[in-house]
């Protein structure tokens, strides 16, 4: 099922050329309210990468980007590396599993990206790994799986 553009918004974004929105509609949900505008992109290695745009609301008492944010925009580009470098079919499905090491702080002045590869993909899953990173400088190193739901006939 591909997500429908009366609730996803994916077309070009005329402020970055060469980058994709990845926005809901509904800026109330998750993604609008809490990580902001983000737009994707596939790089010339075939990586797909994810960007958002850090605001004060993302940060820690250190000054740095929140870990939760980081581990909220890797949980997004597993669906974002599906839909633009996988089979296209980035709904309905379930994050299985998701492993992350931080190894640095995110400066909140600078775009933060996850730029992920697909090591495989079956009828059911995908198996999803990657970065997150401010241009040279890694903030994260992650794996992730996500589940295919087959979608299921509502009830008459």
């Amino acid at each position: 099922m591909v997500l429908p553009d009366t609730v996803f918004e994916h077309g070009p974004d005329p402020e970055n050329p060469g980058w994709r929105h990845w926005n809901l509609k509904d800026q109330s949900l998750f993604n609008g309210a809490v990580m902001g505008k983000l737009i994707t992109r596939v790089d010339e290695d075939g990586r797909s990468r994810l960007r958002m745009f850090p605001e004060r609301r993302h940060e820690n008492l250190q000054g740095i980007i929140h870990g939760a944010v980081s581990l909220s925009l890797i949980d997004i580009s597993l669906f974002t590396t599906m839909h633009t470098i996988g089979t296209g079919n980035a709904g309905p499905s379930v994050t299985l599993e998701l492993s992350t090491q931080f190894v640095g702080g995110g400066d909140p002045k600078r775009p933060l990206d996850a730029v992920c590869e697909i090591v495989r993909e079956t009828g059911s899953l995908v198996f999803v790994r990657g970065s997150v990173v401010q241009e040279e400088d890694v903030i994260c190193a992650f794996s992730g799986i996500v589940k295919k739901m087959r979608t299921r006939p509502l009830p008459q």
